[in-house]
């Protein structure tokens, strides 16, 4: 019967339903493989202090569990019965299973801070390797079967559509982490809930299998395994990869470059990787929504422009956001439009993702374990940023018109060069140009540049030169004016800048890791042990460590969070002072005289710093070890969350004993954090007040910086100095949640923050 109506042209209704069973089976995948990767990230992110590199060394893991995966789905190709493919498919799948509920192996123990990189490979691939490998197959796999099992229908000539079903579950389950599952569920809520669909996605299996046999009874033998094209030279495979390698590292960089400012979370993780697989949904569409030509115009005007402003700071970190990822998305849509026109025949579908995913890892390693090593600050940025040029159409024959724009160009690449050092010399400048002014004059200078360099953008070779032009100027004169030293670590670029502030006696050495300040000290000798910024005596962090201090001759302080080392300048001769650090990098700079002296000169006796994670070394300290301790630890501009839990407050209390004093540095321009600590404490039944403090507008520059601090005791005793301070002051209750190690919210906080 069934013959008779495959003969006739009317197909049965399973038959019927095969592009949907595919289709759901390759969206579900896709779903659960993008939203274990933001949920296996925050559940380590921890254990490494909340360092942004951790999700881009992470990326690099996902990135070879992805190549591992497609590399299987090419070499399943060889087995001949499409039937068997599908069992030996289903046999991996349920031996995956035995890693479920996920969860971060413990197998390592904890990292080596100073080499943390292979120890955070090392547990993902023990934790998540194989149910994300087999899982990362999916979608090559299924786009291979579905080719054969709709072999002489119109719809299998062309799996790739397939693709954007794919990258389309995988752009939403992104946009649904920050927004929806994070939020609302707890993180073993969020592990059991991804073992429930990975078990949902084997039952597809299951079901496509049973389509798989239906096809071979209508056709009474195997679905035909399709005709080999011409083999693909090594030029063209070339191509692909490098396509392919430039959006992912532009990926991680733009991630890089916008978490370094605002905070390591997942909601600023998944935009740029969200914005690259939709770019993935548009390029394969068979009528894509933005047209080639479109896209090369749009993007041409972005790269110029954020070429030209890469290198300057930003207050506003929206703008930032906007420019870089709209840039980051036309860029990568370009190369990956570029690769659906260059995309092979069916029989080669395999092939073409296995080095695509090549190309991917190698843009993920090239920026998270090649880049720290050769650069001293985030140069594979700007520098893919402007390759990326070179993938363009090269146009025509080189113009004269072209040498105007290009003489143009170099001519306003030049002159920041020249007007920054005029005003150098010229010291009568200085009350007429302040060094913020001079910095903006550059880059105007520079975006007349970038419009030189959109006017040449069809010819690919003149615009990547001008894009370079401009990008080495950029960072030359960011770098001349802005800071003196920088070095990077697995935990970001530290840099530390010389301003002349007459106030405190001339040059200050101020600490920076992005737009962030972490510390500063004058060098004049008058000044150089006065703690500043955050530290200084009159802010909340120095009054009340004096107040502690006041109690008795001989106090124990615990300080997480080294920067410059300021809180040195307050240890006395009976004190002890311990730092905790996770970053052996911040610990040299901080000893080096060079750079700043509060360690060396200014405090009284030694000063211990113990290197790690503080929640991993604090757990090692003894009962009431401290009289006071200041948690000051900041990643990007924000206390790492896991410093902020229930599980952290409780540990802390515990380390100041009944009398003692913690003090929570609680400072942020983007992100409302003191809401949930406030309840946190309240659920530990501490004792708590808050204060905001405002720096003195008849102060040096860098004397004081305004300051946010929540101080906390196990009793009412231990803040009985400051009950009667009407500038300590008790919070009005909060509804807001608290955070534990198993629920953060940091979308919320984002948006109670801004909104």
């Amino acid at each position: 019967m069934s013959q008779t109506s495959v003969t006739d042209g009317v197909e049965p209704l399973g038959v019927r339903l095969t592009p949907l069973i595919f289709g759901l089976a390759i969206f579900t995948s896709a779903m659960l493989v993008f939203s274990v990767q933001p949920m296996i990230t925050k559940l380590v992110l921890p254990v490494l202090g909340g360092s942004p590199s951790v999700w881009n060394t992470a990326m690099v893991f996902f990135q070879t569990g992805l190549l591992a995966g497609y590399a299987y789905a090419h070499l399943l190709q060889k087995v001949a019965s499409l039937r068997l493919q599908v069992g030996i498919h289903l046999v991996l799948l349920l031996i995956a299973a035995i890693f479920l509920p996920l969860r971060v192996n413990g197998l390592l123990g904890d990292p080596d801070p100073s080499a943390p990189i292979g120890w955070l490979l090392a547990t993902l691939a023990i934790s998540v390797g194989l149910p994300f490998a087999i899982l990362s197959a999916t979608a090559p796999l299924l786009q291979a079967w579905y080719a054969r099992v709709r072999v002489g229908h119109a719809d299998g000539q062309n799996p790739y559509v397939l693709y954007a079903a794919s990258n389309l579950g995988s752009f939403l389950a992104l946009l649904a982490y920050p927004v929806l599952i994070e939020p609302l569920s707890s993180l073993s809520g969020q592990r059991w809930g991804w073992s429930v669909g990975y078990g949902v996605f084997v039952l597809m299996i299951v079901a496509l299998g049973l389509t798989v046999w239906r096809a071979r009874a209508l056709t009474r033998s195997d679905p035909p395994r399709l005709a080999r094209t011409t083999p693909i030279d090594w030029r063209e495979r070339g191509i692909w990869v490098l396509l392919a390698a430039a959006p992912s590292s532009l990926m991680l960089g733009v991630t890089a470059h916008l978490t370094t400012d605002v905070a390591s979370a997942p909601f600023l993780w998944v935009l740029p990787l969200a914005l690259y697989l939709l770019t993935f949904v548009i390029a394969f569409q068979s009528r894509p929504w933005i047209p080639l030509p479109i896209t090369l115009i749009v993007q041409s005007a972005l790269l110029a422009v954020t070429v030209s402003m890469v290198a300057f700071r930003s207050s506003s970190w929206m703008l930032i956001l906007v420019v870089h990822l709209t840039t980051f998305f036309f860029t990568a849509l370009l190369c990956h439009q570029l690769l659906a026109g260059r995309r092979p025949p069916p029989d080669r579908l395999t092939e073409f993702y296995l080095l695509l995913s090549v190309g991917g890892m190698l843009g993920g390693v090239f920026n998270a374990l090649i880049a720290p090593v050769i650069f001293n600050m985030v140069w594979e940025y700007p520098l893919v940023l402007v390759a990326v040029g070179l993938a363009r159409p090269r146009g025509g024959p080189f113009t004269l018109r072209h040498g105007y724009f290009l003489l143009g160009a170099a001519f306003l690449s030049v002159m920041p060069h020249v007007v920054m050092e005029v005003i150098a010399r010229t010291p009568s400048l200085w009350p007429y140009v302040q060094d913020l002014t001079t910095l903006k004059l550059a880059s105007i200078i520079l975006g007349g540049a970038a419009i030189c360099a959109f006017l040449v953008r069809d010819k690919a070779l003149v615009f990547t030169g001008v894009l370079l032009m401009i990008a080495l100027s950029a960072q030359h004169v960011a770098r001349g004016y802005d800071w003196s030293l920088t070095e990077r670590s697995f935990f970001g670029v530290m840099r530390v800048a010389e301003i002349e502030d007459s106030g405190m006696g001339g040059p200050v050495h101020v600490l920076m890791h992005g737009t962030t300040l972490h510390g500063a000290q004058a060098r004049h000798p008058d000044h150089a042990c006065n703690p500043t910024m955050y530290y200084a005596y009159s802010t909340p962090i120095g009054l009340a460590a004096l107040e502690v201090q006041s109690r008795s001759p001989e106090v124990r302080m615990g300080v997480v969070g080294l920067g410059a080392g300021a809180m040195a300048a307050y240890k006395r001769p009976g004190d002890t002072l311990t730092f905790f650090e996770i970053d052996p990098m911040v610990d040299r700079m901080a000893r080096d005289p060079r750079w700043f002296t509060y360690i060396s000169d200014c405090a009284a006796g030694p000063v211990q710093t113990v290197l790690g994670d503080a929640r991993l070394t604090l757990a090692q300290q003894p009962d009431a070890a401290f009289d006071l301790l200041v948690i000051d630890a900041f990643s990007s501009d924000v206390v790492p969350t896991h410093l902020l839990t229930v599980e952290a407050l409780a540990d802390y209390l515990r380390l100041v004993g009944p009398n003692g004093m913690v003090v929570l540095h609680v400072s942020n321009r983007n992100l409302d954090i003191t809401l949930p600590t406030v309840a946190a404490a309240r659920q530990l039944g501490a004792a708590e007040r808050h204060r905001i403090f405002f720096e003195r507008p008849d102060q040096p520059d860098m004397a004081e910086a305004s300051t946010e601090v929540l101080i906390m005791a196990p009793t009412e005793e231990g803040l009985a100095d400051f009950v009667d301070d009407p500038t300590w002051r008790v919070i009005a209750d909060t509804e807001v949640r608290p955070w534990t190690d198993d629920y953060v919210n940091l979308w919320g906080a984002l948006v109670r923050a801004n909104f």
